[in-house]
């Protein structure tokens, strides 16, 4: 029996709703290196300096962290490949003989996703979380200089 949403869509009918749902997973699975900081200093749970200090450990990789934001990334990579593996078995694609038959719909596809997968990343870590984390005191200015290509 296949899967319900809450509009009583079932995930057979529309695949592409799994598809993003591993796109999001990606996004903020890759952005674990300033999303735990922003949340810890928004609940309270954290004061600003320890927050600053949790994301530049992880960010940069300080104090024997070096693999953590490497690892994410590519914990994010293979959330997209997941997704995209279930999605084009959905569609019926489950064999190698039917990627080479279906080639083109197969690379387009995985292009497109995986080019929004990390314009999304890029857009969620560098400017949400940034503006998120300066919000709450987090020292980030400096970084806004990066994203403001409009200046």
């Amino acid at each position: 029996m296949a899967a319900m949403d809450d509009d009583g869509v079932s995930e057979e009918q529309n695949p592409l709703r799994s598809l993003w749902k591993y796109v999001a997973g990606s996004t903020l699975v890759a952005s674990m290196c300033c999303l735990p900081s922003v949340v810890m200093v928004m609940f309270g749970l954290a004061t600003v300096s320890t927050g600053a200090a949790l994301s530049d450990t992880l960010y940069w990789g300080e104090d024997g962290f070096g693999w953590f934001r490497g690892t994410m990334l590519l914990l994010a990579l293979l959330c997209v490949v997941c997704g995209l593996v279930f999605y084009f078995r959905n569609q019926g694609i489950c064999t190698l003989d039917q990627v080479k038959r279906e080639r083109r719909k197969v690379i387009n596809t995985s292009l497109l996703v995986i080019t929004v997968s990390y314009l999304l990343y890029l857009l969620f870590n560098y400017v949400i979380l940034t503006e998120l984390g300066i919000a709450v005191g987090l020292p980030w200015e400096s970084s806004r200089e990066s994203y403001m290509f409009w200046k």
